[in-house]
């Protein structure tokens, strides 16, 4: 979009909306994109996490320094040498229907999130039995001791439905919205590539105790209406803030940071504290990517500075190189191996070895995604460096929905299948070993679908841990090996800052949450 017609169009917007964004009852909030599924067990995609924060509630939740709190729960015991855990529901948990959350629902959540979730399917493999005794009681009898019970189950993605929903297998989305969460999603005002909106749940009892930390304590309501609007072009975005339309941008684009720092109005900080991992993520069921030796050849070619001075060259600050499969923020993180992520590459001798590694020629369909700033930047470069080093490269420019659903698919490249796509990691997925999708094996491992035993036999070791410095030197043998594997590269680690004006107050660290938020 030309400046001046940018410039016109904010205007012309600006008048009318400064007043409603002053609607102390009303939160405006830009999303990073638009919210193309409903089904957070179904979706690992960031926009349908903060989706489900807003409708759904957890029966624990993780505070932010990542340490689980019952949130649903009232509490639970824990019995039979640590083979029995007992957890009993709060009093005053309704679905958004009105209908009462019963152990039942909980429990069949449990089984449909445990299908797709990484740290799901290690909760429910080390489980004889998940059962609800009474409306108010869940038993999970385990094979033998798990102390990460209240870690696993306070995932974002292991949220709380009616069993009737929850029954729906976990290969298909589930379409119909049914939460007990502090707000309602008001499905009638939605507008697909545009518009969300919530309301205030007034039937939500928060916890009377505790201090809100972004998941746990209690998640106390401060506006009738939450209003999210999805504005593709980051110039536009800008100045609809600047113009006062909205209340808060999600993810402000990082090389409009300095102009925005200067309106004194507005707070511009990172509260997203568990980092992106930029991602370039390989269909290992499609060749050539289903050869691990080219998967090392594009590994060997990235240098991750090239890819983060396109993601935040403008803020340096933001920038960490030498990323692996788990943050800085993370204590399992590690450097081993890291290196080879860094220095200059020589482009003709990696097309020389990708011949010797067997590429044919063959057209790869690469997806990237353009409406995500960050991610639109990564898949330039991807697309230069793998012409360089000599792929045939179909890049596929298309919006951040579009690639969500169609990186579901394992179909070939000639029935709408993909080699690559671009996305960036986040999340837990970042800071817990078990919670990372990216890294897991398997034809149910999360998009793309490595087939990565060794890696797989190392996390499972992780998980029987006895204690810390023995999980951290797993987790440094997981890395060693990943570089092997090459599920996917990590282009480098960034962080992500958010804008919002000073009139709100309690925005919870973390990645966006509406409750404890207030107007001042």
């Amino acid at each position: 979009m030309k400046r001046r017609v940018l410039l016109q169009a904010a205007a012309a917007l600006a008048l009318p909306n400064i007043v409603a964004a002053q609607n102390t009852r009303l939160l405006r909030f830009m999303p990073h994109a638009d919210l193309a599924s409903l089904d957070p067990m179904w979706t690992t995609a960031d926009i349908t996490r903060n989706f489900s924060s807003c409708v759904y509630d957890t029966l624990y939740g993780l505070d932010a320094n990542f340490r689980p709190h019952p949130q649903m729960v009232q509490g639970h015991n824990v019995e039979q040498d640590g083979k029995l855990w007992r957890l009993t529901l709060r009093e005053g948990l309704r679905f958004h229907d009105g209908s009462a959350v019963l152990a039942k629902d909980a429990v069949a959540s449990i089984k449909r999130w445990g299908v797709r979730d990484p740290y799901g399917s290690a909760l429910l493999a080390r489980t004889d039995e998940i059962s609800a005794p009474s409306d108010k009681t869940i038993e999970i009898r385990l094979k033998r001791p798990f102390s990460q019970v209240p870690d696993a189950l306070g995932q974002y993605a292991c949220v709380i439905m009616p069993e009737r929903l929850a029954q729906i297998p976990a290969t298909t989305q589930i379409t119909e919205v049914m939460g007990s969460g502090p707000f309602k999603f008001a499905a009638g005002e939605r507008v697909p590539g545009s518009r969300v909106v919530y309301v205030r749940n007034p039937d939500y009892i928060p916890r009377n105790d505790g201090a809100a930390s972004f998941y746990a304590g209690p998640k106390i309501v401060h506006f009738d209406r939450v209003e999210w609007t999805f504005v593709p072009d980051s110039g536009t975005s800008a100045a609809a803030l600047t113009n006062g339309e909205y209340d808060w941008w999600e993810q402000a684009t990082i090389d409009l940071i300095a102009m925005l720092r200067r309106n004194p109005k507005l707070t511009i900080e990172i509260k997203n504290n568990m980092g992106s991992i930029g991602c370039i993520r390989f269909n290992s069921l499609n060749p050539p990517f289903d050869n691990p030796a080219i998967r090392r050849v594009v590994l060997e070619a990235v240098n991750q500075q090239d890819f983060m001075e396109a993601v935040a060259g403008a803020e340096p600050s933001l920038i960490r190189l030498g990323a692996g499969i788990l943050a800085s923020a993370s204590p399992m993180a590690s450097d081993a191996g890291a290196e080879i992520t860094k220095g200059r590459k020589d482009h003709e001798a990696l097309k020389k070895q990708l011949a010797a590694a067997g590429y044919d020629g063959r057209k790869i369909v690469l997806l990237g995604p353009s409406t995500i700033p960050t991610l639109h930047a990564q898949s330039q470069v991807v697309d230069d460096l793998l012409r360089k080093i000599g792929f045939n490269v179909d890049y596929q420019s298309l919006e951040w929905g579009t690639v969500v659903q169609r990186r579901a698919s394992k179909e070939p490249i000639d029935k709408g299948g993909w080699n690559i796509f671009i996305t960036n990691l986040g999340g837990t997925g970042n800071i817990f070993v078990p919670a990372s999708n990216a890294i897991r094996s398997g034809p149910n491992a999360w998009f793309g679908w490595p087939d990565a035993p060794k890696l797989e036999a190392l996390r499972e070791s992780w998980l029987e841990a006895p204690d810390f410095e023995a999980a951290k030197r797993i987790a440094r043998e997981m890395q060693m090996q990943f570089w092997r594997d090459v599920p996917y590269v990590p282009t480098g680690e960034f962080s992500q800052p958010t804008a919002y004006f000073n009139h709100l107050k309690d925005i919870q660290t973390g990645w966006p949450v509406f409750h404890s938020v207030r107007r001042v």
